[in-house]
């Protein structure tokens, strides 16, 4: 009977182990939220019976991903676009509560942090342009407190100086990622077609600001660094989204997370990673010990569950920007009622009560929805609360939100834009 109960128990370890481990399959190397060594250490734990010591390392691998600081320092001189530039990324408008001061004229060599109003660990740096100081690049970078920084984005609205290029090279010096970004080009390609109306061309004018800024680098001797050009006022256009995929490329794994959830939601491909980068967090947070049962719960869904998953859609929603105050915001700038776009989506309304269902038997349909399309993701010998089933469910559904209204900003940016070209 002893010989009996510790081969099941073996069994459910292996079967512990192999669901943990297969789950992170579906996900790319770049897009995995912690690293494949720890992953692997994991589920040896888990097959070993090592429950304690696997409880430990997922533990200690959410925290790092939850606390993990990210600090951008942004520098360039004053009219560059630089404080546009950080709230956009911030998704704050320039009216907007603790925004970063746009067309102000730069009159300290104090550095000001914006803290990121939902991802409060990431942190952009407002630096004094260095052309504004008279510091040589190294002084520059110690009173600046370089070392503090994940990476560096030096931003010019027309031509990158000596002073950026000077910059640039300590900063590479010091081993530091460091990335510059050529502002405002929706404004050269709007200034071409006005005064070139018959000959302007898009293409041409990207390639043309492209080479003078390579140019100015071989000029300096430097090798042609990462040049990003992009519009503050249209992030899915030109090269933001390659921007965002280099410096995720390139930073610390346990970082990606954070950093991944502060960007502002502009293309299909960033809705999906965050998406892809939530769920891992869901299915380590599943994987503790204190969740895990060999015997299902007898209440399906208690009312601490409940305020549980309510904490956690909202969160999502907000993530995802569709949450009740970005959806008012766009409602007043579209000149409609907030009611109407919520018709469109469906996490709005997940826990609005009506007579017909109670919150209970809404969550149990969707638990029932989940697995019917994904099926159980835990074998059968072990057992998850289908709270984290749920949690999963709200993602894809917030994703669907995240996408439709994706959809609906496109639509009305290029009716003005197929308006401005009348004109």
């Amino acid at each position: 009977m002893g010989q009996l109960f510790s081969s099941s128990k073996d069994e459910r370890y292996k079967d512990l182990a192999s669901s943990f481990a297969e789950y992170f399959k579906k996900f790319k190397t770049g897009n995995k939220i912690i690293p494949q060594e720890t992953i692997a250490s994991i589920e040896l734990s888990l097959k070993e019976g090592n429950i304690q010591g696997a409880n430990s390392s997922i533990t200690d691998a959410v925290k790092k991903i939850d606390s993990a600081p990210l600090n951008v320092a942004v520098t360039g001189e004053s009219g560059a676009g630089k404080s546009t530039f950080i709230n956009t990324l911030r998704g704050v408008g320039h009216e907007g509560k603790d925004a970063a001061e746009v067309g102000v004229v730069e009159t300290t060599m104090e550095r000001h942090p914006y803290k990121h109003p939902n991802i409060p660990n990431v942190v952009f740096w407002d630096l004094p342009g260095i052309g504004t100081t008279n510091f040589p690049p190294k002084d520059y970078l110690e009173k600046m407190k370089f070392h503090e920084y994940d990476f560096f984005i030096i931003v010019s609205a027309t031509r990158f100086k000596k002073n950026d290029i000077d910059l640039a090279k300590a900063i590479s010096m010091m081993k530091k990622e460091f990335y510059f970004v050529r502002t405002k080009v929706d404004s050269d390609i709007s200034n071409e077609k006005i005064f070139k109306p018959r000959t302007s061309n898009r293409e041409m004018v990207l390639q043309k600001i492209r080479n003078d800024c390579v140019k100015i680098f071989k000029d300096n001797k430097i090798d042609e660094p990462p040049i990003f050009l992009i519009s503050n006022i249209n992030l899915s256009d030109y090269d933001f989204p390659i921007l965002m995929d280099k410096v995720m490329s390139v930073l610390p794994v346990h970082k990606r997370h954070v950093f991944m959830l502060s960007l502002p939601h502009i293309t299909g491909a960033s809705i999906e990673r965050k998406q892809q980068f939530l769920k891992q967090r869901i299915w380590l947070e599943a994987f503790t010990t204190d969740l895990l049962s060999i015997i299902p719960s007898l209440s399906l869904f208690m009312g601490s569950d409940v305020e549980n998953l309510e904490k956690s859609l909202n969160f999502y929603r907000t993530v995802f920007g569709v949450d009740d105050a970005s959806l008012q915001s766009l409602a007043k700038d579209w000149q409609m009622s907030v009611d109407l776009i919520k018709a469109k989506m469906k996490s709005p309304n997940v826990f609005e009560t009506t007579n017909k269902e109670t919150i209970q038997d809404r969550l149990s349909r969707y638990y029932e929805e989940f697995c019917l399309a994904n099926g159980h993701l835990i074998n059968k010998n072990v057992y998850v609360k289908e709270l984290y089933y749920l949690k999963l469910y709200f993602v894809d559904m917030v994703t669907d939100d995240a996408n439709a209204l994706l959809k609906e900003i496109c639509s009305r940016n290029n009716l003005v834009s197929d308006e401005a070209e009348i004109l």
